[in-house]
Formats: C-alpha cells, sequence, structure tokens
C-alpha cells in the first residue's frame, strides 16, 4: 500500500540531517558481535547507514584493508580506480579508503576533475586499461576499481562496492574473503589497517579522466549520430546523481538536442518526490520517485531518469509515462537483436535474471536467440559480457549493459546512461518510441501482469528458503496450470538462485529471502491477467510454506 504523500515534493521533515549523519560516520564504532553493523556484502557491495552504526569509518577503513590484501592476494598489481556518486557518505568513505590504499602502497587513481564518476564510468575504464593485457597474476598490471555508493537507496545510507579486473561486480569468491576480513579486522581493534593522513594521500594518487573517456567513447556503442539527425529531443534527469556533468557533457560532445532537466546536487535530495513507502529514494524505475519527470513527459521527445550511481534507467516516453523496466529491457532486446547490431554474431546470447518478465523468453524464442537465464545479481553477466557471448544483460530492477556495435565488451557493470540513449536511438531510427514498440509486443505475445509483494520470514526460514531443493515442492499445480518447472538452480548457468522458481505454461513465480527485512520476496507473472496474478501469489506462499514445512 503506498503512501498517502508518494509521489509528492519531499517536505523538510523528510530531509535527513547531514551533519549528524557525517558525525556518526566519525563518531560510532560498530559492534562485530552484532549482525545488523557487520560488513556484509549483498549484490552490489556493503551498504547501511552511519545512523545505525552500519556505514561508519571503521567499515570502510577495514573493508579497504581487506580489499587492499585480497587484491594482493590474487596478484593484481596494477592502478585501482575509485569513484563516488553524491550521498553524503560517499565523500567521507571516498577519503577513508585513500587514507588505506595509499597506505597500502596501491596506485590509485580517481577523477581528474575531482567531480562524481557513475558506476559505468569505472567499469569502462577498468576495462579501457585492461585492453589488449595479458595474463592475471602478479606483474600484469591489471586495473581494478571501487565504487563508493548504495545506489538508489535512500539519502542517509552510504554504499562501498569493489570491482575487480573484469570491471563488473565482485563475485562472492573475493565478496566473501573480503568480509570476512573485514569484520576481522574490526573484532581486533582496526590495528591491523594501514593508513595515512588524508593530506598525504591526496598528494600521492594519480588522476584518470573517467568523463572524457566515457563520453567520446559513445559512438561505439550507441548510434549518437542517427539521434542528432533526428532531431530526438532529450530530457535526461539525473535525479541529484554521479551521472550530472555526464548528460550535460554528451549533449555538447555529441551536439544533441539534450537538456539535463535538474542539474542540481543536494546530499538532503529535498527536490525528489517521495518514494511509494514514503522515504526519498532514487529509483528511477519508481513512478512516485519519477514524479517530477513524468509530469514533463510532453516537452521531451524522450526523457530519462538514472539513480545515484547511474547503473539504472527510467524511460518516459509522451504516450505512456514511464514503462515498466520489464518492458523497456523486452524492447530494447528485440530492437538489438531484430537487425540493429548486424555486427553481433548469430550465436550472441540473450541475458536475464530469473525474476525478469517471461516476455524476454518469448521475444528470444521469436528471434530464435539462446536464452541464459541466470540468478538475481549482475555478477552472472560479467563472463558473457566480457568474451562477447552475451550481447545483453538485464535485471528487472532496471540495470542492463549491451556490447558495442562490434561485438566486443562496453561495460561489465549496469550502464543507465547507454539504456537511456538507446530509447533515442529506438526513436530515431524506427520513428515509434519504446513504449509503443512494446504495444506491439503485446499485441504478438499477450499481456503479462507482473508484481512482487512481500511475505513474513524469520531468519530460520529464511535460511530455510535459500537452501530448498526442488524435491521439497510437493505441489503439482498453480493456479490450475501444471507446473512445468520447479527451480532451485539456474538454468543458463546452473548456478543457486539462493530461492525457488516454479513455472508453469503462462505463469511463474519466484521467491526469494531478504537480506535485510525479516520477510521473502515473491515476485510473479502471467500471461492470464491479474486475477490470475494474485491466485499464483496466493498459491506461492502455500507451496513456499509447505516445502520450508517439509
Amino acid at each position: 500500500m503506498n503512501h498517502p504523500r508518494a509521489g509528492q515534493l519531499a517536505q523538510p521533515e523528510d530531509l535527513v540531517d547531514v551533519t549528524a549523519l557525517v558525525d556518526a560516520y566519525y563518531d560510532r564504532m560498530p559492534d562485530a558481535t552484532n549482525p545488523d553493523q557487520m560488513v556484509v556484502f549483498g549484490t552490489s557491495g556493503h551498504r547501511g547507514s552511519s545512523l545505525k552504526t552500519a556505514f561508519n569509518e571503521a567499515h570502510i577503513l577495514a573493508t579497504t584493508q581487506a580489499i587492499c590484501e585480497y587484491r594482493a592476494s590474487v596478484g593484481v598489481d596494477g592502478p585501482l580506480l575509485i569513484g563516488r556518486d553524491t550521498h553524503a557518505l560517499s565523500e567521507p568513505a571516498w577519503k577513508s579508503a585513500l587514507e588505506v590504499l595509499v597506505a597500502n602502497g596501491v596506485t590509485v587513481l580517481v577523477d581528474s576533475l575531482d567531480g562524481y564518476t557513475p558506476t559505468p564510468a569505472v567499469s569502462h575504464a577498468i576495462l579501457t586499461l585492461n585492453r589488449g593485457k595479458a595474463g592475471t597474476g602478479s606483474g600484469a598490471g591489471l586495473a581494478d576499481g571501487i565504487v563508493v555508493t548504495p545506489s538508489h537507496n535512500p539519502p542517509a545510507d552510504g554504499g562501498f562496492k569493489y570491482n575487480p579486473t573484469h570491471g563488473g561486480p565482485a563475485d562472492t569468491d573475493a565478496t566473501s574473503v573480503i568480509a570476512a576480513r573485514a569484520n576481522e579486522l574490526i573484532r581486533d581493534g582496526m590495528g591491523g589497517v594501514r593508513r595515512v593522513p588524508l593530506d598525504q594521500a591526496l598528494g600521492e594518487i594519480g588522476t584518470y579522466d573517467f568523463m572524457g573517456r566515457y563520453v567520446d567513447d559513445l559512438p561505439n556503442v550507441v548510434d549518437l549520430a542517427a539521434i542528432k539527425e533526428a532531431g530526438i529531443r532529450i530530457g535526461a534527469d539525473p535525479l541529484g546523481g554521479a551521472s550530472v556533468a555526464y548528460w550535460a557533457e554528451i549533449g555538447k560532445r555529441h551536439g544533441l538536442d539534450l537538456t539535463v532537466v535538474n542539474p542540481e546536487v543536494d546530499p538532503t535530495w529535498r527536490f525528489m518526490t517521495l518514494d511509494w513507502d514514503g522515504k526519498i529514494r532514487m529509483d528511477c524505475s519508481s513512478p512516485s520517485a519519477m514524479a517530477s519527470l513524468i509530469k514533463r513527459k510532453d516537452e521531451y521527445d524522450i526523457a530519462t531518469g538514472n539513480d545515484a550511481d547511474s547503473d539504472r534507467h527510467g524511460i518516459v516516453t509522451p504516450d505512456a509515462g514511464l514503462m515498466n523496466p520489464n518492458h523497456y529491457l523486452a524492447v530494447a532486446i528485440q530492437y538489438l537483436y531484430g537487425g540493429a547490431r548486424p555486427g553481433w554474431p548469430s550465436t550472441t546470447a540473450i541475458g536475464k535474471t530469473l525474476v525478469s518478465s517471461s516476455m524476454i523468453d518469448r521475444v528470444a524464442s521469436d528471434l530464435g536467440r539462446v536464452l541464459l537465464e541466470v540468478p538475481v545479481g549482475f555478477k552472472w553477466f560479467v563472463p558473457g559480457l566480457l568474451d562477447g557471448s552475451v550481447g545483453f544483460g538485464g535485471e528487472e530492477s532496471a540495470g542492463a549493459s549491451f556490447l558495442r556495435f562490434d561485438g566486443t565488451v562496453w561495460t561489465t557493470d549496469k550502464d543507465g546512461m547507454i539504456l537511456a540513449l538507446l530509447a533515442s536511438e529506438i526513436l530515431a531510427k524506427t520513428g515509434k518510441t519504446p513504449s509503443q514498440h512494446y504495444a506491439a509486443l503485446v499485441e504478438r505475445h499477450g499481456d503479462p501482469a507482473y508484481a512482487r509483494i512481500d511475505a513474513a520470514a524469520n531468519r530460520e526460514e529464511k535460511a530455510a528458503l535459500a537452501a530448498l531443493s526442488p524435491e521439497a515442492v510437493t505441489a503439482e499445480t498453480l493456479a490450475g496450470e501444471p507446473i512445468t518447472g520447479k527451480l532451485t538452480s539456474a538454468p543458463g548457468n546452473g548456478a543457486k538462485i539462493g530461492g525457488l522458481k516454479v513455472v508453469t505454461e503462462d505463469a511463474w513465480f519466484a521467491a526469494r529471502p531478504s537480506g535485510t527485512e525479516d520477510v521473502y520476496k515473491i515476485y510473479a507473472e502471467s500471461f492470464r491477467g491479474w486475477d490470475h496474478l494474485a491466485e499464483v501469489q496466493a498459491e506461492a506462499k502455500d507451496v513456499v510454506s509447505a516445502a520450508l514445512r517439509s
């Protein structure tokens, strides 16, 4: 149920006290025996608020030391690129990380303009520096990176994620080691953390032109010339995030009719409209958070939004408003694989997470392309994007990336900026908006109803759900249809999904435990309408409960 003020402009009482937030970052010391105050890497790094003693100086110092030790243990000896977004805790954490990185003898590269750095720009930079380098061991000179961001999370949160030499999100083989070592350092009183004064660190770091190299390279992944020639009027809203300077530069360097809708940066995000639950959240896939841009949809041919670190995208069209992320993913796939990228081999697969819409499955089948269905987490697309065997990888949460025109890697992390520009390319090259293209897909493949709900679960139940086997599911039907699949591993790569997916001919649900709340998430979809979806959701709870009791 939505908050009564969802979609309305934030008021003073909604704003975080930035001074208190930053003071807490330095003043509070976490208890390493308290699970809520430990370093925990989710699908996008460690996140939390300093006010809850979940993202404080000790966390960042210890995590950075652990990253230094990890990269040394696997022979990474090239430069480390570090970027930050516009959250209030990002700059303090960025400074803390620099003190430890320099103390450990790491060659550090920061933004040459001392600006904010989107996640995709860091991934692009890692891949650019590593291009053509052979070997993976000591002496190879390979680069890796850190992005200080909690992505779309509220203003009180901080985030810290590590991208290894492949440029994408770190896998659990890295994050489990890093988190364990960081918590050990905190537990031992931080004695194992090397650190130099900030002034010394700033005097020993190098620089990298993140924005210039990224923006100049864009014509190799999106047809900006076609966008310019068609005169597409673009409204780009950074939502107060790290892409703010990038959008202005993209328009300037490539001669686009592009307006930065709101160039303001404020760590309280006072210019945002409240999300569905009454919180300020830079979620560019949320109609409530994007309400201001949706109101201006008729001013532009294509309007777009990005979250705070620009790894997510939101697409707004004059005819439909904000597109559902699943809908846009399907349209982007149909367009890219349907002839827009002739340089991609015919064997190039389509990547989707298992909670993304089955509309993608139907599009892939229609195109005659291999579909790679993986667990939740963009890290699963990294190998395929890196070697070009996957042309597009996308998540239902509005995160995706795709290959260059020549079929080689662009980024191995989500890139909300190229997905936003692709919407304008689609309009420029076809004369139809992405939402009009989706209407055509619905006419051909059906109209899916999709939603996510939560169900209560304690810590033990969540652990049991994550460890389920297909045999634990005894149900044979779901909402009146025979069950055709019971999955606890992803069909695309055999990796454990940390939950359960149940499939029928016209519907499916997936249940996954939340990492932060006493709930599990139920993603569900039906091609038989919203009433049938409600049946699927209700029976999903029964199926999960029975499986947990078995």
